[in-house]
């Protein structure tokens, strides 16, 4: 986790073409925070009326200029992917070379692919577009059904709304847990969904039922320090429990027991950020059960033991309250 002293500058790159949501995305995420850790800023390779797909054209009044300065630069995806400009690929290699972390939602990957950024990374973009971003850029190593790629200083995401995962991830490193899913509630989106979930499950989709699981996954997101298990979800949902179980892979990509480990440690990391009750206390509430079972879960998640976790987190707090 990092903590700014100063606004982390955040670009988004609209290019000509740029998908609606995917470029909304990014401008909500990081663009709607009261305490301003994020300043965020919109540019595009020549400042103008830039055509949008999905919507009206967007007026842009910054150039290229912005990437040299920006902390974070996101590109959103485009209707017709392919290879940009060659003033914006030079900007987007100097960004890489200073240190910049590049971001890419959907299609967006293709930019940075023709970078030559993703040379030798892993990185994903929406499913039907995996295949062909493979075959044009063999350096790159393609995860088609991961929902995003964190690769420390270049990160990528699957289409549309999987953008919106890849910005809360963003915002758990940067800011905490609590920071993300305060983020979460106001975009109404799933607080959290780790990137090796599959983007896209290949099902005919289920006709509406209120919502689907939604209920039953908050109803257990309020019970974490009980001793939930598959059959309570299943009475909870009025369904069997082998329908349970195939309901919240089509809707989460997930079996159900590792969707509540997910919730269980996400919980864990809201109580070590901002709270100093004892470990067996975190383990308790969160339902690990005992200290023990807390550290090698949250150390096999996240790869660092809670109680490192907890002071680098605090510490984060006190240099930004000195600074």
């Amino acid at each position: 986790m990092t903590a700014f002293r100063r606004p982390h500058r955040v670009a988004v790159l609209t290019l000509p073409g740029v998908l609606a949501l995917d470029y909304g995305i990014p401008v909500q995420a990081f663009g709607t925070w009261h305490d301003d850790p994020y300043a965020l800023t919109v540019c595009t390779d020549s400042p103008g009326p830039v055509p949008v797909e999905g919507g009206p054209a967007l007026l842009i009044e910054h150039g290229l200029d912005m990437l040299e300065r920006a902390d974070t630069i996101v590109v959103p995806g485009l209707a017709r992917p392919g290879s940009p400009p060659a003033p914006v690929l030079t900007a987007l290699a100097a960004a890489a070379g200073r240190g910049a972390r590049l971001v890419s939602i959907c299609t967006g990957a293709f930019v940075l692919a023709a970078a030559g950024v993703l040379d030798g990374r892993r990185a994903t973009t929406h499913w039907a577009y995996a295949a062909r971003l493979a075959r044009e850029y063999p350096a790159v190593t393609v995860e088609p059904r991961s929902l995003y790629v964190d690769q420390g200083s270049v990160l990528t995401s699957a289409g549309v709304a999987a953008g919106i995962d890849l910005c809360l991830h963003i915002i758990r490193t940067d800011l905490g847990a609590a920071a993300a899913n305060q983020c979460a509630r106001n975009m109404v989106a799933a607080p959290h969904r780790s990137g090796g979930q599959a983007q896209y499950i290949d099902r005919p989709a289920l006709p509406a039922r209120g919502g689907g699981l939604d209920e039953v996954r908050a109803w257990a997101l309020g019970r974490l320090d009980e001793p939930l298990t598959v059959d309570h979800l299943a009475r909870r949902a009025s369904l069997s429990r082998r329908t349970l179980i195939r309901r919240f892979h089509e809707e989460t990509g997930q079996p159900p027991m590792r969707w509540l480990l997910d919730a269980r440690i996400d919980r864990a990391r809201e109580l070590l950020e901002s709270c100093d009750v004892p470990m067996e206390t975190v383990a308790r509430l969160c339902g690990l059960g005992t200290t023990a079972n807390l550290r090698t879960l949250f150390k096999r998640h996240l790869g660092v033991p809670p109680s490192a976790y907890r002071d680098t987190f605090q510490d984060a707090v006190t240099r930004t309250r000195s600074g």
